[in-house]
């Protein structure tokens, strides 16, 4: 379904930009997979995560995230406040879990891949988030990636009763 990721499909010379979908790009919480969770559909998981921050504090805020047109502008409208969720730091790990374990559950193409990784490390590569991936020294807390590996051993798991 996914292009094998040796392929290097996104690339550029000097000349010309090439394009194409990534091969891991479903686990992206920017991916265009919706996510059904606390009794509504958000358009991604990263509306979901935004939203959550402000549910309780800023209500109205929390309406604009929903709403937003893209994932980034969800996450641009987060930043125009501090005030989320009290124990938002604390928490923020297991509501990711919560939400990522819904849009695998929900969605067949991203449950066949993450199940397509076998046993191995899952690791985002970002560059600029030592918090949720590898941060630029490659040696950040790759949060992400320990939750996608706990979703699929969940699966794995659940598939042996």
């Amino acid at each position: 379904m996914y292009p094998d990721a040796d392929q290097k499909l996104t690339y550029q010379t000097p000349d010309t930009v090439y394009f194409f979908t990534v091969a891991y790009y479903p686990f992206d919480n920017f991916s265009a997979h919706t996510v059904e969770i606390w009794e509504r559909i958000f358009p991604t998981v990263e509306h979901a995560f935004q939203w959550k921050k402000f549910e309780t504090t800023e209500p109205e805020l929390a309406a604009k995230i929903l709403a937003a047109g893209s994932p980034w502008h969800a996450k641009k409208l987060s930043r125009s406040s501090s005030n989320m969720h009290t124990d938002w730091h604390n928490t923020r790990v297991t509501i990711m879990t919560e939400i990522v374990r819904a849009k695998v559950l929900q969605h067949e193409d991203v449950r066949v891949l993450l199940l397509s990784t076998g046993n191995k490390t899952i690791v985002e590569n970002s560059p600029v988030d030592d918090f949720w991936g590898a941060g630029a020294n490659g040696r950040g807390e790759n949060q992400m990636g320990k939750i996608l590996m706990k979703i699929r051993q969940e699966h794995i798991d659940s598939t042996k009763v």
